[in-house]
């Protein structure tokens, strides 16, 4: 059995993107996808000042119909501006030691193009929780790569020779069971369990960056909350 996961890339995602990635033997993750302005594909949120706050990778301007592996990052990106937004917020979380390091080799990257800026960020986190799944980038599968939505998905898991499709709980709708079985794949969802921690001592904030989770907790805590899902 060979179980699969695809998604967009996102910059410094939330715990459950994370738990996908490990709890599957390849992910997949697009780069011959839309880049959608209003989505979460380059920004996430933080914990500042006891609220959720917005962080971003500047784009330069261009094409809203260009792909996220056509997008680049805005020549005058302040890297150090970014580093101090994330070193402000954590500097006195107990974890900030162990995990500052990676935040500063993720964002001093030197790679203007957006997705793989992105796809290197995703590695490193994999790497610093030691996640060990295999990720290939969806434009290296000789698929046919006009196909959309679940046509799509359909022909990267023939391609790879996966037996199981596993998908965020989100997409529910998005997918028919019997379209997957009637393809010999069996479809999946997984449902996060509620992972609740200490903030500075305030009410908790949900769903914020990977960042968040790990200034809060250590490496070996995340391990094990990163097996705490459901697959459905």
């Amino acid at each position: 059995m060979k179980s699969v996961a695809i998604m967009q890339p996102y910059f410094l995602p939330y715990i459950g993107y994370f738990q996908l990635i490990a709890a599957v033997d390849l992910f997949i993750v697009y780069d011959n996808i839309k880049y959608t302005k209003k989505g979460w594909i380059n920004r996430n949120r933080l914990l500042q000042n006891d609220m959720d706050v917005m962080f971003s990778l500047p784009l330069k301007k261009d094409s809203d119909s260009l792909n996220v592996c056509e997008r680049e990052l805005a020549a005058d990106f302040n890297r150090n501006k970014l580093l101090h937004q994330f070193k402000n917020a954590y500097r006195h979380a107990p974890y900030f030691a162990q995990t500052f390091p990676l935040i500063e080799q993720i964002v001093t990257y030197k790679q203007m193009n957006l997705f793989q800026f992105i796809h290197h960020a995703i590695v490193k986190v994999c790497e610093h929780l030691g996640i060990t799944t295999k990720i290939e980038i969806s434009s290296s599968i000789n698929i046919d790569h006009a196909l959309k939505n679940q046509d799509k998905v359909l022909a990267l898991c023939e391609a790879v020779n996966a037996s199981v499709y596993v998908n965020a709980i989100g997409g529910i709708d998005l997918y028919s069971k019997k379209t997957f079985h009637d393809k010999g794949l069996a479809l999946k969802y997984i449902q996060s369990k509620s992972f609740e921690y200490p903030q500075f001592g305030q009410a908790f904030v949900p769903w914020l960056s990977i960042v968040d989770v790990i200034m809060f907790n250590s490496i070996e805590e995340v391990q094990w909350q990163l097996t705490r899902f459901e697959l459905n």
